[in-house]
Protein backbone atom coordinates (compact mmCIF):
# COMPACT_ATOMS: atom_id res chain seq x y z
CA UNK A 1 0.00 0.00 0.00
CA UNK A 2 1.28 3.18 -0.85
CA UNK A 3 0.24 4.96 2.68
CA UNK A 4 2.67 2.37 4.40
CA UNK A 5 6.17 3.05 2.66
CA UNK A 6 6.94 6.03 4.77
CA UNK A 7 4.68 4.55 8.10
CA UNK A 8 6.96 1.21 7.80
CA UNK A 9 10.48 0.15 7.80
CA UNK A 10 8.78 -3.25 6.20
CA UNK A 11 5.77 -4.85 5.41
CA UNK A 12 4.54 -8.20 4.57
CA UNK A 13 1.24 -9.15 3.13
CA UNK A 14 -0.51 -8.68 7.07
CA UNK A 15 2.01 -7.17 9.23
CA UNK A 16 4.18 -3.70 9.18
CA UNK A 17 7.35 -3.42 11.33
CA UNK A 18 8.33 0.29 12.87
CA UNK A 19 11.10 1.48 14.94
CA UNK A 20 9.51 2.26 18.88
CA UNK A 21 8.79 5.37 19.60
CA UNK A 22 7.71 7.25 23.03
CA UNK A 23 4.18 7.55 21.74
CA UNK A 24 3.48 3.81 21.36
CA UNK A 25 3.93 3.71 25.46
CA UNK A 26 0.26 3.85 25.96
CA UNK A 27 -1.26 1.47 23.09
CA UNK A 28 1.63 -1.20 24.15
CA UNK A 29 1.35 -1.22 27.66
CA UNK A 30 -2.65 -1.58 27.35
CA UNK A 31 -1.89 -4.23 25.08
CA UNK A 32 0.76 -5.70 27.92
CA UNK A 33 -1.59 -5.54 30.49
CA UNK A 34 -4.27 -7.73 28.46
CA UNK A 35 -1.97 -10.23 27.41
CA UNK A 36 -0.22 -11.20 30.84
CA UNK A 37 -1.84 -14.46 31.07
CA UNK A 38 -0.51 -15.44 27.77
CA UNK A 39 3.22 -14.36 28.61
CA UNK A 40 3.77 -15.33 32.36
CA UNK A 41 5.88 -16.81 32.69
CA UNK A 42 8.02 -16.55 29.21
CA UNK A 43 8.29 -12.55 29.55
CA UNK A 44 7.51 -9.26 31.39
CA UNK A 45 7.01 -6.85 29.00
CA UNK A 46 6.17 -2.86 30.41
CA UNK A 47 2.56 -2.75 31.23
CA UNK A 48 2.90 1.04 32.93
CA UNK A 49 3.86 4.40 30.55
CA UNK A 50 6.95 5.11 33.19
CA UNK A 51 8.33 0.85 32.66
CA UNK A 52 7.47 1.25 28.57
CA UNK A 53 10.18 4.64 28.53
CA UNK A 54 12.60 2.72 30.18
CA UNK A 55 12.40 0.05 28.08
CA UNK A 56 11.84 1.32 24.69
CA UNK A 57 14.70 3.99 25.37
CA UNK A 58 17.68 1.49 25.01
CA UNK A 59 16.06 0.23 21.28
CA UNK A 60 15.93 3.32 20.42
CA UNK A 61 18.89 4.87 21.35
CA UNK A 62 21.59 2.35 21.44
CA UNK A 63 22.90 1.13 18.11
CA UNK A 64 23.65 -2.19 19.61
CA UNK A 65 19.58 -2.78 19.70
CA UNK A 66 17.27 -2.66 16.83
CA UNK A 67 13.47 -2.73 18.84
CA UNK A 68 10.60 -3.25 15.80
CA UNK A 69 7.07 -3.16 16.79
CA UNK A 70 4.57 -5.26 14.90
CA UNK A 71 1.25 -3.65 13.77
CA UNK A 72 -1.36 -5.37 11.70
CA UNK A 73 -1.69 -3.50 8.31
CA UNK A 74 -5.62 -3.72 8.22
CA UNK A 75 -5.90 -1.18 11.10
CA UNK A 76 -5.78 -3.59 14.23
CA UNK A 77 -3.04 -1.80 15.69
CA UNK A 78 0.26 -3.38 18.15
CA UNK A 79 0.23 -7.31 17.10
CA UNK A 80 3.53 -7.56 18.90
CA UNK A 81 7.05 -6.48 18.90
CA UNK A 82 10.26 -7.88 17.82
CA UNK A 83 13.85 -7.07 19.33
CA UNK A 84 17.67 -7.71 18.09
CA UNK A 85 19.61 -6.76 21.62
CA UNK A 86 23.39 -7.21 22.07
CA UNK A 87 24.39 -6.73 18.88
CA UNK A 88 27.88 -6.68 18.05
CA UNK A 89 29.45 -6.06 15.05
CA UNK A 90 33.30 -6.91 13.70
CA UNK A 91 33.94 -10.63 13.42
CA UNK A 92 30.83 -11.44 15.36
CA UNK A 93 28.36 -9.81 12.91
CA UNK A 94 25.56 -11.10 15.71
CA UNK A 95 22.42 -10.27 17.88
CA UNK A 96 20.28 -11.96 20.16
CA UNK A 97 15.92 -12.08 19.54
CA UNK A 98 13.29 -10.58 22.13
CA UNK A 99 10.01 -11.13 20.63
CA UNK A 100 6.12 -11.75 22.19
CA UNK A 101 2.98 -11.70 20.37
CA UNK A 102 0.27 -9.61 22.14
CA UNK A 103 -3.34 -11.96 23.31
CA UNK A 104 -5.14 -10.58 20.74
CA UNK A 105 -3.04 -11.36 17.66
CA UNK A 106 -1.99 -14.78 19.26
CA UNK A 107 -2.23 -17.72 17.09
CA UNK A 108 -2.94 -15.86 13.71
CA UNK A 109 0.62 -15.98 11.86
CA UNK A 110 1.28 -12.11 12.61
CA UNK A 111 4.51 -12.80 15.13
CA UNK A 112 5.81 -15.53 12.05
CA UNK A 113 5.51 -13.04 9.45
CA UNK A 114 6.99 -10.22 11.50
CA UNK A 115 9.81 -12.63 12.72
CA UNK A 116 10.23 -13.31 8.59
CA UNK A 117 10.71 -10.12 7.79
CA UNK A 118 13.30 -8.61 10.81
CA UNK A 119 15.51 -12.32 9.51
CA UNK A 120 15.16 -10.28 6.13
CA UNK A 121 16.67 -6.75 7.73
CA UNK A 122 19.20 -8.02 10.04
CA UNK A 123 20.88 -10.12 7.37
CA UNK A 124 20.18 -7.84 4.70
CA UNK A 125 20.19 -4.05 5.27
CA UNK A 126 21.73 -4.89 8.89
CA UNK A 127 24.49 -6.64 8.03
CA UNK A 128 24.50 -9.51 10.32
CA UNK A 129 25.26 -12.87 9.64
CA UNK A 130 24.04 -14.73 12.55
CA UNK A 131 20.65 -14.33 15.69
CA UNK A 132 20.31 -16.31 18.67
CA UNK A 133 17.16 -16.53 20.33
CA UNK A 134 17.04 -17.91 24.07
CA UNK A 135 13.61 -19.39 24.62
CA UNK A 136 12.93 -21.67 28.36
CA UNK A 137 11.95 -25.45 27.37
CA UNK A 138 8.50 -25.04 28.37
CA UNK A 139 7.68 -22.39 26.18
CA UNK A 140 6.28 -24.63 22.93
CA UNK A 141 4.51 -21.85 21.33
CA UNK A 142 7.65 -19.76 21.24
CA UNK A 143 10.38 -22.95 20.21
CA UNK A 144 7.37 -23.46 17.47
CA UNK A 145 7.87 -20.14 16.25
CA UNK A 146 11.79 -20.24 15.64
CA UNK A 147 11.81 -23.60 14.05
CA UNK A 148 9.18 -22.14 11.21
CA UNK A 149 11.71 -19.31 10.43
CA UNK A 150 14.51 -22.11 9.77
CA UNK A 151 16.30 -22.10 13.42
CA UNK A 152 18.49 -24.83 14.46
CA UNK A 153 18.58 -26.03 18.50
CA UNK A 154 22.23 -25.28 19.72
CA UNK A 155 22.23 -26.01 23.17
CA UNK A 156 21.18 -25.75 26.48
CA UNK A 157 21.52 -23.07 29.17
CA UNK A 158 20.99 -23.74 32.78
CA UNK A 159 20.14 -20.89 34.99
CA UNK A 160 20.83 -18.74 32.27
CA UNK A 161 18.34 -15.79 32.64
CA UNK A 162 16.76 -14.04 35.47
CA UNK A 163 13.15 -13.47 34.28
CA UNK A 164 9.97 -13.33 36.61
CA UNK A 165 12.01 -13.39 39.70
CA UNK A 166 13.78 -16.91 39.10
CA UNK A 167 17.08 -17.84 37.04
CA UNK A 168 15.09 -20.12 34.35
CA UNK A 169 16.72 -22.49 31.75
CA UNK A 170 17.35 -21.75 28.16
CA UNK A 171 17.95 -23.35 24.73
CA UNK A 172 19.94 -21.63 22.49
CA UNK A 173 18.16 -22.05 19.31
CA UNK A 174 19.97 -19.89 16.20
CA UNK A 175 20.17 -19.01 12.49
CA UNK A 176 22.85 -17.70 10.29
CA UNK A 177 22.72 -15.61 6.69
CA UNK A 178 24.12 -18.27 4.73
CA UNK A 179 21.27 -20.51 6.55
CA UNK A 180 18.04 -19.34 6.45
CA UNK A 181 14.55 -21.52 6.40
CA UNK A 182 16.90 -24.85 7.49
CA UNK A 183 15.22 -25.75 10.91
CA UNK A 184 17.14 -28.80 12.46
CA UNK A 185 16.74 -30.76 16.22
Amino acid sequence: MSGDLGRYLVTGSRVGLRPFTAEDAEEFTARAQESRELHVPWLYPPQTVDTYAAYSRPLIEDPAREGFLVYERDGGGIAGFVNINNIVRGAFLSGALGYGAFAHAAGRGLLTEALGLVLGHAFGPLGLHRLEANIQPGNTASRALVRRAGFRLEGFSPAMLFIGGAWRDHERWAITADRPGQARD
